[in-house]
């Protein structure tokens, strides 16, 4: 796996800036749901979700299909209207938080086909910090190339994005996430269809962003290496069935719970389970 350090990393990306020095020690949770519904043509896709998490979280969001975990990251997002309860990214509305918060979404969501160069993408990531009506400076461009750096794709920057591959087009998107130095970071299955490499690189990444304090919330499909990666786990089906520590979390009763006895899940579940013991 592809390791990261923080003196081999440019400065843009891993020195604290000036909004990052204020005392934060005080202040609320990076991420609470209150009584939470959300609800598809009447139908609800989650529902009552109480959750509150801590800052410098790891976690990773796992359950089957249809069992409302993408829903979750849009409803923190302020992407879809709610039922009921309420969402606060750091004790406010999103609205007021937007640029504390980074959101990589699923591939086959985006429009592939749309003529922009990798370097355009991002710095799609600056556009928060920008203000009203300005335009990209050098010192935006920077940090553009220094995270096109880190995820190396550098050479490929005034490539148009539709000519990637599958893994360089995650790799760009993890790229436009860094750029907009935020404080908490959606990602919606973030290793669908790429390479080994490009999950390494990937991983390595999370793990330097949790240990720099911020907290980080990711869908994933895949057990087995879920136990490895996140060093906590929501277990979601339609409501929260765990949360917590993922040696507390990822036992075979709970996951049996969040599967709802899907036989072909829990073979997979009662292996994985079996590998960590």
């Amino acid at each position: 796996m592809t390791r990261w350090c923080s003196a081999c990393a440019p400065d843009s990306l891993f020195n604290e800036r000036p909004r990052d020095k204020r005392d934060r020690r005080n202040e609320p949770p990076p991420l609470e749901f209150h009584d939470l519904t959300v609800a598809y043509h009447k139908r609800p896709v989650l529902w009552g979700i109480d959750l509150e998490i801590p800052k410098g979280q790891l976690v990773g969001i796992i359950g089957p299909n249809g069992a409302g975990k993408s829903t979750l990251i849009k409803a923190a997002m302020g992407l879809l209207p709610l039922n009921s309860g309420w969402v606060k990214v750091f004790g406010e509305p999103i609205k007021k938080n937007l640029k504390r918060v980074g959101y990589v979404p699923q591939r086959e969501s985006v429009d592939w086909d749309f003529p922009v160069s990798v370097m355009d993408v991002v710095l799609m990531g600056r556009y928060g910090h920008l203000g009203l009506m300005r335009r990209p400076k050098k010192h935006d461009r920077d940090i553009a190339r220094d995270c096109l750096e880190k995820v190396k794709m550098l050479p490929y920057a005034n490539r148009q994005i539709s000519n990637l591959s599958g893994g360089q087009q995650q790799r760009v998107f993890l790229a436009r996430a860094l750029a907009q130095e935020s404080d908490i970071y959606f990602m919606d299955e973030p290793f669908a269809g790429v390479d080994a490499a490009t999950e390494s690189a990937i991983v390595a990444i999370l793990h330097e962003l949790k240990e720099r304090g911020k907290t980080l919330l990711v869908v994933h499909h895949d057990l087995p290496t879920a136990k490895e990666y996140f060093d906590s786990l929501l277990l979601l089906n339609m409501r929260v069935v765990a949360f917590g520590p993922t040696e507390e979390v990822f036992k075979y009763d709970l996951l049996q719970s969040t599967y709802g006895g899907r036989l072909t899940i829990l073979s997979e579940v009662a292996e994985a389970v079996r590998e960590k013991s």
